[in-house]
């Protein structure tokens, strides 16, 4: 019988931060490092040894701009986690594992017509998984959904971390796209923590050509390295630029700019999906992976002139997840230059740095010191 640790311990958000209503005034945000009971584990559920814990932009939402959870403060968020199994089902003792960020019931007609990955009764670490979140020392979760690490040759378990979504959140996207071999895409924010995984998961399905699009000059040349085979600076252009520039990409290319392009447009900004529905044409896809609050005025009459599709996407199903880990462990999708580790225990400054910086140069992925 394996002996249960006497306690969790975890750093929670206290409270997130708003802003008064009279005033204007913002009041910060409270993380707290505290300790937290280990339930009762059910047959069907493990304890995860967390090894590491990615810090993703879903987080910082929570965190900063009053996007709400489900479960309400105090509750420890992070949902992109690795670690090893050390209690419960005993199949699973012992070893190394990736948490899927959303789990399905299996049970609903979502789940069982194929759209689980958005089951309305998921359970997601550190929003819908109880007081429970990954910038903990352990997390318990149902063993059903765990996707196990086998032969990671050299790759930290902790980096692993990234594959819970930001390198799996690209696959399911590709699927809803029905991306095929021959396809040509474009990826909006292609280099962001996301979207690097988006162009190098596409060229591994195949793409004929990728055109990656982001402000950063200097990231959009790396970008050049990591699945993109052209890429286009946003940074102080007009729309109207941008999409001339594309349209000569094509031209010099031998590509068609009019029509079937995929458009995944990752940054969740307003800018960047008013882009991604002016480049939208004939037959083709726009696949909405990042989240933003703002809106934006399209009209919706060009979709039925163009035969086009608006595409929404959340999460991934785990059954993708041992795909997408080999693509990992096979250097088909690299990870290494796109992540960093720092103690857990600096997980404010690491919140605020991340915040700050809206697209930092590389996901930081904290690892439990307490």
């Amino acid at each position: 019988m394996t002996q249960l640790p006497d306690k969790i311990e975890t750093w929670q958000m206290v409270q997130p931060t708003t802003k008064n209503k009279e005033t204007g005034e913002v009041i910060p945000g409270k993380l707290a490092k505290t300790s937290i009971p280990v339930p009762a584990l059910a047959p069907d559920e493990v304890l995860v040894k967390v090894a590491g814990c990615g810090v993703c932009h879903t987080d910082l939402g929570y965190f900063y701009d009053g996007v709400p959870t489900v479960s309400k403060p105090p509750l420890t968020l992070g949902h992109e986690i690795s670690g090893t199994v050390v209690a419960g089902d005993e199949k699973w003792i012992g070893k190394e594992v990736i948490i899927p960020a959303v789990m399905p019931c299996r049970k609903c007609l979502l789940c069982k017509t194929g759209r689980g990955n958005r089951c309305l009764a998921q359970k997601m670490p550190g929003n819908s998984l109880g007081i429970y979140g990954g910038f903990s020392s352990h997390i318990p979760v149902p063993s059903i959904d765990l996707c196990e690490v086998r032969n990671r040759g050299n790759i930290p378990l902790e980096q692993l971390a990234v594959v819970a979504d930001a390198a799996t959140t690209p696959y399911q996207a590709a699927k809803r796209a029905d991306l095929q071999p021959g396809d040509n895409v474009i990826i909006i924010g292609v280099t962001g923590g996301v979207g690097v995984y988006m162009a190098q998961t596409a060229k591994a399905l195949g793409a004929k050509a990728v055109i990656g699009i982001a402000r950063n000059p200097e990231k959009l040349k790396r970008a050049l390295n990591y699945g993109a085979d052209f890429v286009i600076s946003s940074q102080d252009k007009q729309i109207k630029d941008i999409r001339n520039e594309f349209r000569d990409i094509c031209k010099k290319n031998g590509l068609e700019a009019g029509f079937g392009w995929k458009i995944f447009e990752v940054s969740g900004t307003k800018a960047g999906q008013d882009m991604a529905l002016e480049l939208l044409s004939f037959t083709g896809k726009l696949i909405l992976i990042g989240f933003g609050m703002a809106k934006n005025e399209y009209s919706v009459s060009r979709l039925m002139a163009f035969d086009a599709e608006i595409i929404g996407t959340w999460g991934c199903l785990p059954e993708y997840y041992p795909i997408v880990l080999d693509m990992v462990l096979s250097k088909k999708i690299d990870i290494a230059p796109f992540t960093e580790t720092r103690p857990m225990s600096q997980i404010a400054a690491v919140f605020n740095e991340v915040h700050k910086a809206g697209s930092p140069e590389k996901r930081i992925v904290l690892t439990p010191d307490f």
